[in-house]
């Protein structure tokens, strides 16, 4: 039987944390976000930038795209927490590496790391490995979703206040759940306290992309096929608003591509920016 208390990241955690660090890497600054946190954690072999999947050419769309979400997210929490906001739960948390990088906005946060019990216990081990730690105000909460269990419940045993508002983020995950699922989830947020706000990112339609992304995307999902965790779910913007206020939320709007490159990427010199049309954002209120 698997010991899932020893199961490393997946490979697509693995990889988004690898473009994160190649972007500080590899692209000119201004960074527009810098993290090579997962990049420490993972400790891959001295070559990791000479594979396939992190050719700097090939990547680079991909790797703007995963930074400008991340920085897209980070702000918003950092504008929520001076509101006064102190919650801040992360679906799918990964290698996110935001405790460890901001821990002047954290400390003051109760932030909430939900994941699958395996990856997540290495994650805890290698923070603690390498003096990270896990201090009080981070709760890492294992949720194994392949047995049915619930990310609210498991939520409040770790501390959650459900009578009080908090931010609840979840990226590169709603593609690899049903349309039935990701309602579900939706629905589980827009009934957290008023004053709450939900941002996800969601998978367009392919077909919809960039020409010079659209086989990039392909690959993508030809190999998340083949590993056995195959794209389920794709939404263009009215599809997944519609399907925001029918789960309760008071507002909902799309963050496009356009708006982060505008946001993130304006003057840049080196034509860095994320795609159209591939992976955006969900921004929701209850």
């Amino acid at each position: 039987m698997t010991d899932k208390q020893d199961i490393a990241p997946d490979s697509t955690a693995a990889r988004v944390a690898l473009w994160r660090a190649l972007h500080v890497q590899s692209d000119p600054p201004p960074h527009v976000l810098e993290d090579e946190i997962g990049l420490t954690l993972l400790a891959p072999d001295a070559g990791w930038r000479s594979r396939g999947d992190m050719d700097p050419q090939f990547t680079r769309p991909f790797r703007a795209s995963i930074v400008a979400r991340a920085r897209f997210i980070e702000d918003l929490v950092v504008e929520q927490a001076g509101r006064g906001l102190d919650q801040y739960v992360i679906l799918g948390a990964g290698l996110d590496s935001f405790a460890q990088r901001r821990p002047e906005i954290a400390s003051h946060l109760k932030v909430f790391e939900v994941d699958q019990p395996g990856p997540q216990a290495w994650k805890r081990q290698r923070l603690i490995e390498l003096g990270f730690g896990v201090p009080d105000w981070l709760r890492l909460v294992p949720v194994d979703f392949e047995a049915g269990g619930s990310w609210r419940d498991a939520l409040v045993s770790a501390g959650f206040d459900d009578s009080k508002p908090a931010i609840v983020v979840s990226t590169g995950v709603s593609m690899y759940l049903t349309r039935e699922a990701n309602a579900a989830t939706l629905r589980e947020v827009a009934a957290l306290a008023p004053g709450s706000m939900l941002a996800m990112t969601f998978l367009l339609p392919l077909e919809m992309a960039d020409p010079e992304v659209r086989p990039g995307l392909e690959m993508a999902e030809k190999g998340a096929r083949a590993s056995g965790t195959p794209f389920l779910s794709f939404f263009t913007p009215p599809d997944i608003l519609a399907l925001a206020r029918e789960a309760g939320f008071r507002e909902a709007r799309h963050v496009s591509a356009a708006d982060l490159t505008e946001r993130y990427f304006k003057g840049r010199t080196d034509d860095l920016r994320p795609p159209n049309n591939a992976e955006e954002l969900l921004v929701a209120n209850t």
